[in-house]
């Protein structure tokens, strides 16, 4: 039996292990959609794998690729990885809401390469932070496939999601090039104004 000093140290060392879970949230499909991107990119795991994992925390471990001689417990630094990561309470409108807009991500990432590149002088794509690409290119799929998503809201939350994820010049960066791509979209009729007040 764990004595209650030994409990309160181990909630001290975890503290997140005393909340059991968080509810979903737009922002936490639009950054858990960053994840998924990222890892879609440069894994070579199936689409509802990946996605089950981000989204669901279900750990795919086969019993063939378990090393037979290793130890089933855990190490204290897997227990605090997994500790460190909440489980999300999802509801249906959310995931479908991230299923449908990492499929738009997928479906048009060279055009959103292109809207990008077309707006950055002197920069080679590479040379973007990949977080940057994948958080301006989820920016783009709601200004252009999410009509109920006002503009001002997808360049902030690509913002602020850069501010958490990636260097301290990105939510710069990306705002710049979001505000570029708009205007040229705006002028070439393939969005409303409507969209930046709605």
């Amino acid at each position: 039996m764990i004595s209650k000093k030994a409990k309160e140290q181990n909630e001290n060392k975890f503290p997140l292990s005393r909340t059991k879970w968080v509810q979903g949230s737009r922002r936490l499909a639009r950054e858990k959609i960053l994840q998924f991107i990222y890892a879609f990119q440069i894994s070579q795991l199936e689409f509802e794998l990946l996605f089950d994992h981000i989204f669901f925390r279900k750990f795919n471990i086969s019993e063939e690729s378990a090393d037979k001689n290793s130890p089933r417990l855990l190490t204290p630094d897997e227990i605090y990885e997994l500790e460190a990561d909440i489980p999300i309470q999802w509801n249906d409108d959310d995931v479908i809401f991230a299923r449908n807009l990492i499929n738009r991500v997928l479906e048009n990432n060279e055009k959103f390469d292109q809207y990008i590149k077309e707006h950055t002088d002197n920069w080679e794509l590479e040379r973007i932070a990949r977080i940057d690409r994948i958080l301006m290119h989820i920016a783009l799929a709601e200004i252009l496939f999410f009509d109920d998503i006002p503009y001002k809201v997808s360049v902030n939350e690509a913002i602020d999601i850069a501010k958490k994820f990636s260097t301290e010049k990105s939510s710069q960066f990306i705002n710049g090039i979001l505000d570029a791509i708009y205007n040229t979209l705006l002028k070439e009729k393939k969005i409303s104004k409507n969209k930046i007040f709605e």
